[in-house]
């Protein structure tokens, strides 16, 4: 199929987006999510606002803060010496992010808008307590990670709002991430993901983080898992905890990719191989 006829305007300036965005247009970034649903006719918009030629892509250390434009193409993030040094589970996570001539085009806030619950960067900007940027009518607002997913393919953002910027806190020098995926394919659309830090002082957690993709409504925290892991060492026992106690946070669905007690099970299966590959880190 093709797309609907519609009108196209490129934005000169976030005001010209944010104007269009407010007579019913749809932002076209890098188009990895969007020129999918035009071809196939699931979104059929008047007007497509083009905003990839604005000055929104910086990728900038500002104190202890990660600061990403929302126009970042998703491979400069990736090979961004900045990020690499300062927020490594972001660097890597983005490797798993589509094939490479996807993470060319795509950008980083494209992929935040689109809010896919499989999707790797939500879950990990969730994991790192971002605070994205949005400009609308009235100026700009922050809206945290934990407020910003709302469900499959829905966020916070209101229809004349533009997503402009990301800021990450710098997670403890200290810290250590783990990644576990399973897809069918590499760099194909997660069915469960799971993302980890962990800082450890003398073998015991001081703090510990877990999201989970691809296994609920909206990117999750595992919030309980997490308190279990606080002052312990990480033994089996202790893993496995905290893996079951992951997999009970979930709420996943059955689709054409997995029923909904595999995914669960795999996320248990997944804390555990990512809070082993922080530990050995």
């Amino acid at each position: 199929m093709k797309a609907a006829r519609f009108d196209y305007v490129r934005a000169s300036t976030a005001e010209m987006a944010v104007d269009a965005l407010a007579r019913g247009a749809v932002a076209l970034a890098g188009g990895q999510s969007l020129i999918p649903l035009l071809n196939t006719r699931t979104r059929r918009p008047e007007v497509v606002v083009d905003v990839s030629r604005l000055p929104l892509t910086r990728v900038v250390q500002d104190g202890s803060t990660l600061v990403l434009g929302a126009l970042t193409r998703l491979r400069a993030a990736e090979t961004s010496p900045v990020v690499r040094r300062a927020v490594p589970l972001l660097a890597e996570a983005l490797t798993h992010v589509g094939h490479v001539s996807v993470r060319n085009r795509g950008t980083v806030g494209g992929s935040v808008a689109h809010a896919d619950p499989a999707a790797e960067l939500p879950a990990v900007f969730l994991a790192l307590d971002a605070v994205f940027t949005a400009q609308g009518p009235s100026g700009t607002r922050e809206i945290d990670a934990h407020d910003f997913f709302l469900g499959p393919h829905r966020t916070a953002l209101a229809s004349d709002e533009l997503l402009t910027g990301i800021r990450v806190p710098l997670p403890p020098p200290t810290a250590r991430h783990g990644i576990a995926e399973l897809s069918r394919r590499p760099n194909d659309l997660a069915i469960t993901a799971v993302f980890t830090l962990v800082t450890l002082t003398d073998g015991v957690v001081t703090e510990a983080r877990i999201a989970v993709a691809g296994a609920a409504p909206t990117p999750i925290r595992a919030h309980a898992a997490e308190e279990l892991l606080r002052g312990q060492a990480l033994t089996p026992d202790v893993l496995t905890a905290a893996a079951d106690a992951a997999a009970a946070a979930t709420d996943p669905v059955d689709d054409v990719h997995a029923p909904a007690t595999y995914r669960r099970d795999m996320t248990a299966v997944l804390t555990r191989r990512a809070l082993r590959q922080a530990v050995a880190e």
